[in-house]
């Protein structure tokens, strides 16, 4: 019996098979294949598929017709050499097959429906259950406390062994608050202000390594005092490494002196009011908040100084080592100095001598005048329309449609510096610092009338104001004199109580000239309310009386009053300086009153006789109006 065969050449080509003919003309041979590569390809050829006996017979009866029309076959073994393999494979098929037949009918419900046997239904009760539930989750819990208990236990123990922290632990922490990224096998961080919108050169990096175990445990602590010392605080077991040039405490100091006295001035610290002492064994978060005021500090002083050697101002500013002098008001220049000493310095800078009050509103512009330049680098406006180019303002966008001039667009591009900013806010705090020196020592030696100031509380960095009301104390509801000062960096605008504005200069004496004016004009004002209120009416009255001796600060105002039924006239001068208030009263009519030769009509009596003067100092009174109200009572009732 004859089985099919493959045919296998005996004897191989001579040459195997051209795969590739270069440029040159060398041809490229195919490698022979080897035994195995030769056993997959003549495997490949094999049809398993061919199992049935009906299959083997037609191939029989196909080689017996080829065997006898071709007499040139070889010689073919009654065996098959591959019938093994196929047994093999073909009961492998087979087991699938039924394999595959079993899961068809198993998931299949069209080929067998397995009906469930209903079973005795058994009595349930739900305390039962729930009971058993509860038991089942009381054991369940009891469990998980348990564990919990146990590794709390183990926490403690471990916590309790550890004299310094986890290093992963510390390293968490330390990226929470700051940039880290490995380079090759170290751990470097950035503190500088980049991301934030800075542009400074000056870089802010830093190592992180792990601390030795000699440091972690450190000198052995000294002896307590008797007192009681601080327990040690374990130390980190990371340390960061810091570029020398950022190591240290650093300051920036804003002071403005006249004459070499200070007038005021303002430290600028990110890590508080008082400089905290340099130590080597600092914490690492305290160590790098250090750092980073460090660089702020230059980062500042450096813009400061870079603006002041551009800027032309009338009078030159000086840049001189760490300090920068500029001349804000005649006579009085501010010094803007930077501070830095680090702990390798063995000589230890002067003290400052103890300056008065710290102006907050410019130590707090100086923190925000470098954070507004940081916020405007990364800020752009948005570009209206959304084709636009980006880095035009709004207002410069529209230049265009609403026909902007020259001299507006040279206004766009205009912008204050950080140091005209500061000189700004210096002047206005030098013209706010004279304003209230003036008001508080005009209240204090004016007593009649009360001057009283209140300053607004939402004010600018570089423009206040303050509220003056001149009134005489038990007087109040009969007249009040407002005035509100508006104090600006150079000047001030004074708004008087007709609505009348005037504008003054830096000269605190040119101000001290004003309230007293104001001072004459609400005492002549008093007086006269004071008189309509007890009847007596006013004749006359001027803020400006030409007549009498000349006043060195300003014209003096006065009035004249009559009584009721016009018998007596009080005269009212009150002078520019403060304390000339003169008094002074007429009868009517003429008790020296004579006929003569060219006057013989007795009505001529009645035109008041000679004015005499009232000692204001030896009358009762709180006052000057108070005195005034029981002159014209006295007056009245004598009438």
């Amino acid at each position: 019996m004859s089985f099919s065969s493959v045919n296998i050449s005996v004897e191989a080509p001579i040459e195997n098979q051209i795969q590739e003919i270069s440029y040159d003309g060398i041809e490229i041979y195919q490698p022979p294949l080897t035994l195995s590569e030769s056993l997959a390809k003549y495997a490949q050829k094999i049809d398993f598929s061919k199992t049935t006996d009906v299959d083997l017979k037609k191939e029989e009866a196909v080689e017996e017709a080829k065997s006898d029309s071709d007499s040139k076959d070889a010689f073919q073994s009654s065996l098959w050499p591959w019938d093994s393999v196929r047994n093999k494979l073909r009961n492998a098929h087979q087991e699938i097959c039924v394999l595959a037949d079993v899961l068809t009918v198993a998931k299949d419900k069209r080929y067998m429906v397995l009906d469930p046997v209903q079973r005795e239904p058994l009595e349930t009760k739900p305390m039962v259950q729930i009971y058993a539930r509860k038991k089942a989750l009381a054991g369940a819990a009891n469990v998980l406390l348990a564990g919990a208990e146990k590794l709390k236990t183990s926490q403690n123990e471990v916590a309790r062994n550890r004299t310094t922290p986890d290093f992963h632990i510390e390293l968490l922490r330390l990226r929470q608050n700051w940039r880290l990224k490995k380079v090759s096998n170290m751990i470097i961080g950035d503190l500088s202000y980049r991301t934030a919108g800075s542009k400074f050169m000056q870089t802010g990096t830093f190592e992180v390594t792990k601390a030795e175990e000699d440091e972690k445990i450190g000198s052995p602590p000294s002896s307590p005092l008797p007192g009681g010392g601080q327990p040690t605080k374990p130390s980190s077991a990371l340390k960061v490494t810091i570029p020398s040039e950022l190591q240290g405490v650093a300051y920036i100091e804003v002071l403005c002196q006249k004459d070499t006295e200070d007038l005021c001035s303002a430290n600028i610290n990110l890590l508080g009011s008082g400089a905290p002492s340099s130590n080597p064994d600092m914490h690492w978060q305290q160590k790098l908040e250090a750092a980073q005021n460090v660089l702020f500090c230059k980062e500042l002083f450096n813009q400061l100084a870079k603006e002041a050697v551009q800027l032309q101002a009338p009078i030159p500013h000086m840049v001189v080592g760490n300090q920068i002098v500029a001349t804000i008001l005649p006579g009085i220049q501010i010094i803007i100095a930077l501070r830095h000493s680090t702990s390798g310095d063995k000589k230890p800078e002067k003290p400052t001598p103890s300056k008065g009050e710290h102006d907050h509103v410019l130590e707090h512009s100086l923190h925000q005048l470098l954070r507004e330049v940081h916020h405007k680098n990364t800020h752009h406006p948005f570009p209206h329309p959304a084709t636009g180019p980006l880095g035009p303002s709004k207002k410069r966008m529209m230049a265009g449609p609403m026909a902007a001039d020259r001299y507006e667009l040279l206004d766009m591009t205009k912008q204050e510096t950080l140091l005209e900013q500061i000189i700004k806010q210096s002047q206005h705090c030098l013209m706010r610092m004279r304003t209230g020196y003036v008001l508080d020592t005009l209240a204090k030696e004016c007593r009649d009338p009360l001057i009283s100031s209140h300053w607004n509380t939402l004010n600018s960095p570089t423009q206040s104001c303050v509220k003056i009301n001149i009134s005489t104390h038990g007087y109040d509801a009969v007249c009040r004199t407002p005035l509100v000062i508006h104090v600006g960096e150079k000047s001030l605008k004074c708004i008087c109580r007709d609505g009348k504005v005037m504008n003054l200069s830096y000269e605190p004496q040119e101000f001290r000239d004003l309230i007293f004016n104001h001072i004459t004009q609400h005492q002549i004002l008093a007086v006269q309310a004071l008189a309509k209120t007890m009847g007596w009416q006013s004749l006359a009255n001027s803020n400006h009386l030409g007549s009498g001796p000349v006043d060195p600060l300003g014209n003096a105002t006065s009035c004249l009053l009559a009584s009721p039924t016009g018998d007596r006239i009080i005269a009212v001068r009150c002078e520019a300086q403060y304390g000339g208030m003169q008094v002074s009263v007429a009868h009517s009519p003429r008790s020296d009153f004579f006929p003569s030769r060219l006057v013989t009509e007795r009505k001529w009596e009645h035109l008041g006789g000679q004015f005499r003067d009232v000692r204001l100092d030896r009358m009762e009174g709180r006052n000057f109006l108070h005195k005034m109200e029981l002159l014209m009572a006295s007056l009245t009732s004598n009438s």
